[in-house]
């Protein structure tokens, strides 16, 4: 036997251990939500949410960031891609997402914007430097993961005195949309499993206040089924136990500490700010702006006849999508009378079908579709 066959055989005796725990000590029933788009694709990839308890519930939460960008932000974004001279870049899925109306950034590309894929944050100030005739704007999004590399991409420029690179900021914070989402009207939760690649740079820390205030579990997990059947566990012994407090189930990554070089480099681009989140609506201190002396690369300030009218609504876009309900938990991707009936990764109506981490999109790729 090789070891990886050993590997293996050791997981699937761990994953069956995990769930004969939690069919034998769970005595009422529960909800939980994951708030990482990686763990919401990992649970329907493996079918765990069919192999827990059926008293066990697990709803998806906003857990893909190019999910969550308002659609106010790729207006802005698309504007920025329409001026005279300037090269828009960002992430392959965030171009694809729609708008206010059903344009997105592939579509401005194809009618000859210059708009561009690129892998890294860094990748953006290449292309300021081979092309200083041309204004680079670099579309910023992601979760607390993402930040410190945009924020290394803000310092050398700031730095090297690059004059033709921009950014589009649009990246947010975990902790205020679990307050947010716990704080709405007919919220079920009452767990959560963390992500741990988050906890990996930020710590558990922002997560401990939510916790001890009022009293429900937060479990840092991993993304595979092994280290999600963990997290879960852990969570249902808490609240089968009237506990309520951060517990790390994912110690092997370091996530409980967190990357203090990370988070001193976040700090130093970055300050908080209110973010409209797509479904959620604007979310106190929920975003990262650039901070003085970095917020001269604002393209927001650079290129200010850009701007689009001020958010409203919930930040949907208007074509018939309920994104923001799937979003906060409250719709199963499923449920949606268009799934499948005219919005597919083909022709998606909304972020979560488009981006490779949205819910839809993993409904639609492990679950039988009608």
């Amino acid at each position: 036997m090789s070891p990886s066959d050993t590997h293996s055989s050791s997981a699937s005796k761990r994953v069956h251990h995990l769930l004969d725990a939690l069919h034998a000590e769970i005595s009422r029933s529960w909800t939980l939500m994951e708030v990482c788009g990686g763990q919401t694709h990992a649970i329907l990839r493996h079918g765990l949410d069919q192999l827990i308890p059926p008293q066990l519930e697990l709803i998806h939460g906003p857990g893909c960031p190019v999910c969550v960008t308002a659609a106010e932000t790729i207006d802005r974004a698309l504007q920025l891609a329409a001026l005279q001279d300037v090269i828009l870049c960002s992430y392959g899925d965030m171009l694809r997402v729609p708008g206010t109306g059903p344009a997105h950034l592939l579509q401005a590309r194809a009618a000859g914007a210059d708009v561009r894929l690129v892998t890294a944050p860094l990748d953006a100030l290449t292309l300021a430097r081979a092309h200083p005739e041309r204004q680079v704007v670099f579309f910023a999004v992601g979760f607390e993961t993402t930040a410190p590399a945009t924020a290394l991409l803000a310092h050398q420029a700031w730095s090297s005195g690059t004059q033709n690179l921009s950014l589009l900021v649009a990246h947010v914070r975990v902790p205020p949309a679990m307050e947010a989402i716990l704080a709405a009207p007919g919220c079920r939760v009452q767990g959560f499993l963390a992500a741990g690649h988050v906890c990996t740079v930020m710590g558990r820390q922002e997560y401990e206040p939510i916790a001890a205030r009022l009293r429900l579990p937060i479990v840092i997990t991993g993304f595979e089924p092994v280290d999600l059947l963990e997290g879960i566990l852990r969570a249902v012994r808490q609240l089968e136990r009237g506990e309520g407090r951060v517990e790390d189930a994912y110690p092997q990554a370091g996530a409980g500490e967190g990357n203090a070089a990370a988070r001193a480099l976040i700090e130093r681009v970055f300050c908080r700010s209110d973010r409209h989140w797509r479904g959620l609506g604007v979310l106190p201190a929920s975003g990262l702006s650039l901070r003085p002396p970095y917020d001269a690369l604002d393209a927001e300030r650079r290129f200010p006849t850009a701007a689009p009218p001020a958010p409203a609504g919930n930040g949907n876009g208007d074509q018939g999508c309920i994104s923001g309900q799937v979003l906060q938990g409250l719709v199963r991707p499923d449920a949606c009378p268009r799934f499948g009936r005219g919005c597919s990764p083909e022709r998606p109506l909304g972020a979560p079908m488009v981006s490779a981490e949205g819910a839809c999109a993993a409904y639609w790729r492990y679950r039988q579709r009608a």
